[in-house]
């Protein structure tokens, strides 16, 4: 599996999103949104850049003006035809194969450099979860229990479930699970914790407006926002490109 690690500098904010899925008005909207909270210093990606949307060289592009770090996602991988999207349901497959055509070969190089995992201080980050950092979607407390030993970090973050929650590992051994509302600030103490910042491109908690997180090292706080954009320019994007309807009508539902 490759790694790569990285040490995490005190008094610093870092954006952690995910799953931006080539939805450029969301990724910009976001972007705005976090310089009118006053900016980061970083921007940690958690993967499936691309995928769905309609903008994914751009989003590339945009990612890549940024100083950032971002592991690889599933979609990543298959517009770069690292893994197949037999797994993929239909709708995702045709998006993907469409992907495929409009990326650049510059594109293919940045997609194909991504590690499956980065490592950073007390944290680590993947696509979906440290023991299957492309394909396991972590929703339950199960789940999130067994991967506590894939892991040596305090902290993880993942993307993949689109859904802005958090787990929590106590002194006592149990796991719970909980959704985080908006504007909701995570304090990072003793317990562990796996936290995923919701997607910027296509959320599926039921709200349509990207979603994201940042990350204030020097007051140990992780806080979740959500941001509203133009869903509808996405929407006349992909209709003209013939992405799928469903793929197109589920933005405006957040599912």
């Amino acid at each position: 599996m490759a790694r790569s690690c990285y040490i995490v500098e005190t008094g610093m904010r870092y954006a952690i999103i995910a799953d931006i899925h080539a939805n450029l008005a969301a990724f910009t909207a976001v972007l705005d949104d976090i310089e009118r909270r006053g900016g980061t210093e970083e921007v940690w990606c958690l993967g499936d850049v691309v995928g769905y949307g309609p903008d994914p060289h751009q989003c590339i592009e945009l990612l890549c003006q940024l100083k950032h770090i971002c592991v690889a996602g599933n979609h990543d991988r298959a517009a770069i035809n690292r893994i197949s999207t037999s797994d993929f349901n239909l709708e995702a497959a045709a998006a993907c194969h469409w992907t495929a055509q409009q990326v650049s070969p510059e594109d293919v190089d940045y997609l194909g450099s991504l590690p499956l995992v980065i490592e950073r201080d007390d944290f680590t980050l993947v696509h979906g979860s440290p023991r299957e950092p492309i394909w396991e979607y972590l929703l339950s407390t199960d789940a999130a229990e067994e991967n506590l030993a894939y892991f040596q970090s305090q902290f993880c973050l993942a993307g993949h479930s689109h859904r802005p929650l958090v787990f929590e590992y106590n002194e006592t051994g149990t796991c719970s699970l909980k959704e985080l509302p908006v504007d909701a600030e995570i304090t990072l103490a003793e317990n562990r914790l796996i936290i995923n910042p919701g997607s910027v491109g296509q959320p599926r908690d039921s709200d349509p407006r990207a979603s994201y997180a940042i990350y204030d090292s020097e007051n140990r706080t992780v806080t979740h926002h959500r941001v509203p954009y133009d869903i509808e320019a996405t929407q006349v994007r992909m209709m003209e490109y013939r992405l799928p309807m469903r793929l197109v009508t589920r933005l405006s539902y957040g599912v």
